[in-house]
């Protein structure tokens, strides 16, 4: 019988797993940063040779071919993907900010988001947030499509009056303007319980649709006052944040008092629930629809951090998002807060 393994084997074992695990990803990131910076000096000899030279679209195509001819084993120097690299370079090679992010993403993703977004801020938007949670390329078109950049920055909160300023553009990049539950099978009419009941029961798709970085804590999540008992519908954790989150579902149209019975869950969480190194909880109404006015107001004179969205069983979108996000530069100052 051999000697018995010490107590301290496990996490040694767990420490090199990490290592390992760790050495992996640098690894892989190191080759794509490399591929990266390939395919943009192909892209800028490309486009300096067209400046001098008079190069026509058959150049192109015969320089794909002999690079094809002469690496067969690699793949990415097809016509179509030289084009590809001259654009990226086009592109990205007087941006300052932009031009060492996109080597942070692989090249698909890359393409994916120079092809389908043109306004600077909202490649910004999607390259962060690739980076940050590792959206695989049908994750990042699904967001594309589904206008996350909008629903994110168009959001209704008062986080700037009731959140301290390390944490709040951090909160405001945590609520969406509108959510698509497009994965529940509900009819045209159903209880504000079986919507929950369906989140529930979907709770992957749910978190991801929420933003990538939540962790479910419970739903009919009890607090105790007094002699009586009060349910929060869902109570989410957000580790970038550290803090718990109150989600109430209502199946109408937001009413101002929903406001109120929120500071209340959330006075509960912070002096019951909240731990002494989190921050504030936050509060997060989402109903079927809701008039924005009437939501500034009803949010003015709350003091805990709310914000109120609305949700939908279909993908279809609303037409008028663009006209309500912040400024370029609110944006810009919202956009450094994704950290990798």
């Amino acid at each position: 019988m051999g000697d018995l393994l010490p107590s301290e084997y496990a996490d040694l074992l767990g420490t090199i797993r990490q290592r390992v695990r760790d050495a992996q990803y640098a690894a892989l990131r190191a080759v794509n940063q490399e591929l990266i910076s390939l395919y943009w000096d192909i892209g800028r000899m490309i486009v300096e040779r067209q400046q001098g030279e008079s190069w026509g679209r058959s150049v192109v195509v015969q320089l794909s071919k002999d690079l094809q001819a002469e690496f067969p084993g690699l793949s990415g120097f097809s016509t179509p993907n030289l084009w590809k690299m001259k654009q990226f370079y086009e592109e990205y090679a007087n941006d300052e900010k932009l031009s060492p992010l996109v080597r942070e993403i692989g090249w698909t993703h890359n393409c994916i988001i120079l092809m389908q977004c043109k306004d600077p801020l909202e490649r910004e938007f999607y390259i962060r947030m690739t980076r940050k949670f590792g959206w695989s390329k049908n994750v990042l078109i699904h967001q594309i499509e589904m206008k996350t950049y909008e629903k994110t920055l168009g959001n209704q909160t008062n986080f700037d009056r009731t959140l301290p300023e390390e944490v709040r553009n951090r909160a405001k990049l945590a609520v969406k303007d509108e959510y698509t539950f497009d994965f529940l099978d509900l009819g045209d009419e159903f209880t504000e319980r079986q919507l929950e009941a369906g989140l529930i029961a979907r709770v992957e798709a749910f978190l991801r649709e929420m933003g990538g970085v939540f962790t479910f804590v419970g739903s009919q999540y009890r607090l105790t006052v007094g002699d009586k008992e009060f349910f929060i519908d869902i109570l989410l954790y957000h580790r970038t944040l550290r803090a718990l989150v109150a989600v109430e579902l209502k199946i109408g149209e937001f009413e101002p008092e929903h406001v109120g019975k929120m500071q209340f869950y959330l006075a509960v969480l912070n002096d019951t629930v909240r731990l002494p190194d989190e921050n504030p909880s936050i509060g997060i109404i989402l109903c079927r629809g809701r008039d924005r006015t009437i939501v500034e107001y009803a949010l003015r004179e709350a003091t805990t951090p709310i914000g109120v969205g609305s949700y939908r069983l279909t993908p279809t979108l609303p037409s008028n998002l663009a006209g309500q996000l912040p400024s370029p530069e609110q944006i810009a100052k919202l956009l450094e807060e994704v950290e990798p």
